[in-house]
C-alpha cells in the first residue's frame, strides 16, 4: 500500500519570500489617484487600496495575507509609477504613485475578466452558489460587463463528484488557483495543483483527475476559498437556490434561455435577477456563529443551515482557525439530525428501557437522589462534568454537586488524559493550560511534538507546524513509536520504547548544564530549585537514556544539539505522554526542560499539552474537579471555601472529594451509591472497560445525559436527552486557554433540552433556588467567583471576540503566560526533581507485542457522532489494527486479515491493516469502534498522582484466525493510495509560459503581410 514518504514531504523545497513574513511596522505615504494615502513599507498594495476603499479594484485570486499573492487573474492591474502592474504582486514604497482609475488599467482589468468569463459560464440564477459571495458574479457587476468577447467554451472534463462531501466542475473553474494555495502552503496536505501545460488546464488530485482515492483528506480549505462554483458542498447543491433543485434538464433549459437573451439584454438587467433571487434566499438560509465541537483546536465559523438541514460550514474569522477546518469540523455535523438522537427520557424496566415524561424522569431521580444522600450521605453521590457541553453547563453540575448534593465527588473526562499535564505545570509553572497561543507554536523556531499524533488528533494546529515548517524554515522535531505524518515530515524523528520519554528529557536537561546550554541568567532570575533539581539529573546520562530509551547516543546527541541551537522552542505533547505510570512525572520533566533552556517568558515558546476535547480546558477551569473549585482554588483552602459558600448561600463540604477512578472503586467497595454523568461514554472511554461496567452494575442509582444512547447508557437507570453544541448558547474553552462564544443555530431537537437547563431543573427540585434565564447570566456569576474569569462576559465575547485567561476586571487577557512572572508568592517557577520507573505492565515471552492506542483524523474517539455522519463512515466504515510489515511477514498476515488480540484483561477480534506507519513487535488500534472498546484490552494501572490510566502500557498477543476479509482500508481513504505533490504554491509561472497567456494591456503586435506582386 503506498503511503507518505519522507521524500513527497517537499523538505527541500525552498519557497519564495512570502507575503505572510511581512509585519505592519514602518508607515509610509503612496500618491493615490493623486491623493496622499497611508500604507506599510513592504505591504501588498492590494491591502493598501483596500484599507482605503474595499471596492476601489476587483481582486478575485487573492484571498487575504494569509494565502499571499498568486497573480494568476490579472483583474488587479493599476499603474505605478507609470506601469501596469498587479496591485497583489507589488508592495508599497515611500512616494509611490498609484493610479487605479487610468484607462490603460480599467481596459487591462476589463481584459483580464474578459478571459476569465471565457472559463466560466453565468448562470447565477439558478447557481447554489449565488449567495452574494461568488467573485465572479460581484466583479461582473462591478465592471458593469454587458457583454463578453471570449466566448465560453466548455472543458472535456467530467465534473468529478467522487469525494463524499464535495464536488469539483472543471468546466466553472476559472483556474485562479486559490484552492491549490489553500491545500499547498495552508492546509499544506500538497494534494492540490493545476495542470497548466494541459490543454485545457484544471485543478488536479495528487496529480490526477479524480477526488475520490487521492491524499485529499476532505479539510475543505479548497472549497472555503473557492471564489466561484467550481467547487461546492454536496450538502448546498439543490439546496439553497429557490430553483436549483429542479430537475437537470429544465435547470439547463433555463441556463439555456439566459444565455440566449444575453446578447440583447446584456448581464447588467440579467444579474438583477440574479441579486433579487440572492436576496430572497436570505430569508430562509440562517448563518449562526458556533465553535466546532470535536477536538479543543477551537475552531470557529458560521454554519448555514436552512430549516434543520445543515448546509455548509463558513470559516474565516476565527482566532484559532481563519480559514481552516478538518473533515470532522467542515463536513461532520449530520450527527445532529441523526435518527438515534435521543429525544425524550428513557427509564429502566425489567425489559429494557421505555419513553417517559419529563416530569415522571425528574420525579424519579429527586425522589432517588434525596433518599441516598439522607440514607449514606453526600458523599455517596458522585457527578461527572463532560468536556464537551458548555463551561457553563459544566458550572452548574459541579455547583449542582456542592451546594445541593454538598459533595466534592466530581470529575471530568480530563482525568482521562490531561491530568497529568496538568500536574507538571502545577508543579514547576503555577497554570494549567498552554503558555500562549497557536500562533505562538507556528512563531517557533524549533517544535518538539512528544506522543501526539498532531495532525490526526489536532489537524487544523498541524497545519500551523506544517506551514511554518514547509515555507519559514521551522526545525520539527517528533518523538513517537508511529512514524504518522508528522514524524514523516519531521527534521528528526525518533522512537523512543513506550513509556520512557522522561529519561531522554532527562537526559536533555542534564545535557544542558553540562555543556553550558543551559539558560543560566534566566535559571537565576526566575526559577527556584536547581540545585535539588541538578543533583536529582544524576542518573540521566547520554549512555543512560540511550540503554533505557533504546535511542542511540547519535540520536540523542542531535536532537540535544536542535535544542541548544534554538532561538525559541515550544514543546507539544498529548496522551503518548500522559496515558503512563509516570504520566505526571514525564511531564513535568517537559517543563523542567522548558526551564533549563529559558523558554518560557516570551513568545514562540513554551509548554503545550494538547487538549483533547472541545471543551477539556474548559471543564477543568469551571471547577469540575475533586479538589479544586472554578478557577483552579483549592477546596481545602478555608478562605476559599468560605467565598464560595457566600456567593453561593449553602454550606460546603470541607475536603476533597473522590475523582471517577475512586468513584468507581467506591461502588464495589459499597461506599459509593449513585452517580450523575454528562455527555461521558466511560464505558469506551476509561480504562478496563469490564471492570467500569461492573462498578455501574453496583450502582443503586445512575443517571446518564447524553444526546445518544452510548455503551455507558446501558447501565443507566434513567436516561436524559442532553442538547448539543448547535442547539444552545454558552462559551467553550480551547486548548490555548481561548474561550469563544457559540450561538444557536437550531431549535432543542423533540424534548432534549440544553445540559444546563436540566441541571438547574433537577437542583431546584431538590430545593435549591436557581433562576438562570440564560447562560450569559451563569458566565456572570462565574467570573464572580473565579479570578481567571474575572474579566468574562457576553458582551466582551460578543460574534468572534476572544478571551484567553486570566482574564483581568478589566477585559484585559493574556494570549502569552508568565510574562511578568510565574503565579506562585515570589513570582518565580519552580524546578521538580522527578525520578523514573518501569512501566507497569510489559510484553513478556506471552504477551510479546506492545499496544499502542489513539485517534484517527476521521473520527472522533469511539466515533458517537462521526460514525452517524454517512460521508465520514463511507470512507472508514471499520476499525482495524495496524501491524508492521516485519510482524506481518514473519506471521504470515496480511490486510484484511482477521486476528484474535488478547491482553492480560480482554480479548476482541479485529481485523488487520498491514502497514509502514507500527514498527517490529508495535501495534496500534485507533480508538474508534462500534464493535466495542479497544479499553477491553487496557488494565488498571494508573499514573499514581492523578489516577489517569496507563492505556498506553498494554501488552498483548495476537492469533491468526482462518477467516480472511477485505482490507479495511477502503479505496477512497486517503491512506490507501494516496500520493501528495508537493509544490511551493500554484506555481503561476508554469501559466505565464503558456503561449496562450497574454498579460493585459501589452501592445498586441500586428504581423504585417508583404503583398503578392
Amino acid at each position: 500500500m503506498p503511503e507518505f514518504s519522507k521524500d513527497e514531504a517537499a523538505m527541500d523545497v525552498v519557497p519564495p519570500k512570502r507575503v505572510d513574513e511581512f509585519v505592519p511596522n514602518t508607515k509610509v505615504t503612496i500618491l493615490l489617484n493623486g491623493k496622499a494615502a497611508d500604507a506599510y513599507e513592504g505591504e501588498l498594495l492590494v491591502e493598501s487600496l483596500t484599507r482605503v476603499d474595499k471596492d476601489i479594484i476587483p481582486h478575485i485570486c487573492y484571498h487575504s495575507h494569509l494565502m499571499g499573492p498568486i497573480q494568476s487573474c490579472d483583474t488587479c492591474i493599476i499603474e505605478v509609477d507609470g506601469k501596469l502592474v498587479r496591485a497583489c504582486g507589488t508592495r508599497a514604497t515611500e512616494n509611490l504613485q498609484v493610479t487605479t482609475t487610468s484607462k490603460r488599467a480599467a481596459d487591462a482589468r476589463a481584459e483580464a475578466f474578459d478571459v476569465i468569463l471565457g472559463n466560466h459560464m453565468l448562470y447565477c440564477t439558478v447557481c447554489d452558489n449565488n449567495n452574494e459571495n461568488c467573485r465572479v458574479h460581484n466583479t461582473t457587476m462591478m465592471l458593469k460587463v454587458e457583454h463578453q468577447k471570449h466566448e465560453f467554451t466548455p472543458k472535456p472534463y467530467e465534473v468529478d463528484m467522487s469525494n463524499p462531501f464535495y464536488r469539483y466542475d472543471p468546466g466553472q473553474c476559472i483556474l485562479c488557483g486559490q484552492c491549490v494555495q489553500a491545500c499547498q502552503t495552508v492546509q499544506v496536505n500538497e494534494t492540490l495543483s493545476i495542470g497548466w501545460e494541459l490543454d485545457r488546464p484544471r485543478v488536479l488530485w495528487d496529480g490526477g483527475m479524480q477526488i475520490g482515492g487521492s491524499s485529499c483528506v476532505s479539510c475543505g480549505h479548497c472549497v472555503t476559498v473557492c471564489p466561484c462554483n467550481a467547487l461546492m458542498e454536496k450538502s448546498m447543491l439543490g439546496e439553497a437556490g429557490l430553483m436549483s433543485a429542479i430537475p437537470k434538464p429544465s435547470l439547463d433549459k433555463m441556463i439555456d434561455l439566459v444565455k440566449a437573451i444575453e446578447p440583447e439584454l446584456g448581464y447588467g438587467a440579467i444579474l438583477k435577477v440574479s441579486e433579487t433571487e440572492a436576496k430572497m434566499r436570505e430569508t430562509r438560509i440562517e448563518k449562526t456563529k458556533t465553535v466546532c465541537t470535536y477536538c479543543a483546536v477551537g475552531c470557529s465559523y458560521d454554519v448555514w443551515t436552512k430549516e434543520r438541514k445543515i448546509l455548509k460550514i463558513v470559516p474565516m474569522h476565527g482566532d484559532a482557525n481563519q480559514i481552516s477546518t478538518c473533515v470532522k469540523g467542515k463536513f461532520g455535523w449530520d450527527f445532529v439530525n441523526s435518527k438515534d438522537r435521543l429525544q425524550k427520557p428513557l427509564i429502566r424496566t425489567e425489559n429494557g428501557f421505555r419513553e417517559a415524561e419529563w416530569e415522571e424522569a425528574l420525579a424519579l431521580i429527586t425522589e432517588k437522589f434525596t433518599t441516598i444522600r439522607r440514607q449514606h450521605g453526600a458523599d455517596s453521590i458522585g457527578i461527572i462534568v463532560s468536556s464537551k457541553t458548555t463551561n457553563e453547563d459544566g458550572y452548574l453540575m459541579q455547583k449542582f454537586a456542592r451546594s445541593v448534593i454538598g459533595t466534592n465527588n466530581i470529575d471530568n473526562c480530563s482525568r482521562y488524559c490531561q491530568s497529568p499535564a496538568t500536574q507538571g505545570l502545577f508543579r514547576t509553572v503555577g497554570y494549567a493550560g498552554d503558555s500562549g497561543s497557536i500562533e505562538d507554536i507556528a512563531k517557533a523556531g524549533l517544535v518538539l511534538i512528544v506522543g501526539s499524533n498532531t495532525a490526526e488528533a489536532h489537524p487544523v494546529l498541524a497545519t500551523r507546524i506544517k506551514r511554518a515548517h514547509k515555507l519559514f524554515g521551522q526545525r520539527l522535531i517528533v518523538a513517537d513509536p508511529r512514524t504518522h505524518e508528522m514524524a514523516q515530515r519531521a527534521d528528526l524523528h525518533f522512537r523512543p520504547r513506550p513509556g520512557t520519554d522522561l529519561v531522554w528529557l532527562s537526559a536533555m536537561s542534564r545535557y544542558m548544564f553540562d555543556h553550558g546550554h543551559a539558560d543560566s541568567a534566566f535559571i537565576s532570575q526566575w526559577v527556584n530549585n536547581e540545585g535539588d533539581f541538578r543533583k536529582s539529573l544524576e542518573p540521566f546520562t547520554m549512555e543512560y537514556a540511550s540503554q533505557v530509551c533504546g535511542v542511540s547516543i547519535e540520536t540523542l546527541e542531535q536532537l540535544a544539539i536542535e535544542i541548544a541551537m534554538a532561538d525559541t522552542m515550544c514543546i507539544l505533547w498529548a496522551m503518548g505522554i500522559t496515558q503512563h505510570t509516570c504520566a505526571s512525572d514525564s511531564s513535568t520533566a517537559i517543563s523542567n526542560l522548558l526551564l533549563t533552556t529559558g523558554n518560557y517568558m516570551k513568545p514562540g515558546c513554551g509548554a503545550y499539552p494538547l487538549r483533547g476535547h472541545n471543551n477539556v480546558q474548559g471543564a477543568g477551569d469551571i471547577g469540575a474537579s475533586p479538589d479544586k473549585y472554578p478557577g483552579y482554588q483549592a477546596v481545602e483552602d478555608v478562605a476559599i471555601r468560605e467565598k464560595f459558600e457566600a456567593a453561593w448561600g449553602t454550606p460546603l463540604s470541607a475536603k476533597n472529594g473522590l475523582n471517577n477512578h475512586g468513584m468507581l472503586q467506591g461502588a464495589y467497595d459499597g461506599t459509593f451509591r449513585a452517580m450523575y454523568l454528562a455527555g461521558e461514554d466511560m464505558i469506551s472511554a476509561d480504562s478496563n472497560a469490564n471492570w467500569v461496567a461492573g462498578a455501574f452494575e453496583h450502582l443503586e442509582f445512575f443517571v446518564v445525559q447524553d444526546i445518544f444512547f452510548s455503551e455507558t447508557c446501558r447501565y443507566a437507570d434513567v436516561i436524559l436527552p442532553g442538547a448539543p453544541a448547535l442547539e444552545k448558547d454558552g462559551t467553550f474553552t480551547n486548548t490555548e486557554r481561548r474561550i469563544q462564544r457559540l450561538y444557536k443555530a437550531l431549535p432543542e431537537l423533540g424534548e432534549s433540552l440544553a445540559d444546563w437547563k436540566i441541571t438547574q431543573t433537577i437542583a431546584n427540585r431538590m430545593g435549591a433556588e436557581w433562576n438562570y434565564k440564560h447562560p450569559s447570566e451563569i458566565m456572570d456569576e462565574l467570573a464572580s467567583v473565579s479570578p481567571i474569569h474575572a474579566g468574562v462576559s457576553y458582551e466582551r465575547l460578543e460574534g468572534y471576540n476572544t478571551l484567553q485567561w486570566p482574564v483581568a476586571p478589566d477585559g484585559t487577557d493574556q494570549p502569552i503566560l508568565y510574562l511578568n512572572g510565574f503565579p506562585f508568592p515570589d513570582g518565580k517557577a519552580r524546578f521538580y526533581p522527578v525520578d523514573f520507573h518501569e512501566p507497569d505492565e510489559s510484553p513478556n515471552e506471552e504477551f510479546d507485542l506492545f499496544l499502542n492506542n489513539g485517534r484517527q483524523l476521521e473520527h472522533f474517539h469511539e466515533g458517537n457522532m462521526t460514525y452517524r455522519v454517512d460521508g465520514i463512515r463511507h470512507e472508514s466504515p471499520e476499525r482495524y489494527i495496524e501491524i508492521s510489515e516485519e510482524l506481518a511477514q514473519e506471521r504470515g498476515i496480511q490486510s484484511g486479515s482477521w486476528l484474535r488480540v488478547t491482553s492480560r484483561h480482554g480479548t476482541l477480534k479485529i481485523k488487520a491493516l498491514v502497514t509502514s506507519r507500527v514498527h517490529g513487535k508495535q501495534v496500534y488500534i485507533p480508538l474508534f469502534s462500534r464493535e466495542g472498546p479497544v479499553n477491553i484490552l487496557t488494565g488498571s494501572h494508573a499514573d499514581t498522582p492523578t489516577h489517569t490510566p496507563a492505556y498506553k502500557e498494554t501488552a498483548v498477543k495476537i492469533r491468526l484466525l482462518s477467516e480472511n476479509g477485505e482490507n479495511p482500508l477502503k479505496s477512497l481513504n486517503f491512506r490507501y493510495s494516496g500520493k501528495p505533490t508537493p509544490q511551493p504554491g500554484v506555481e503561476i509561472e508554469r501559466k505565464w509560459k503558456r503561449p496562450d497567456y497574454r498579460f493585459p494591456g501589452e501592445t498586441t503586435l500586428v504581423q504585417i503581410t508583404a503583398a503578392k506582386n
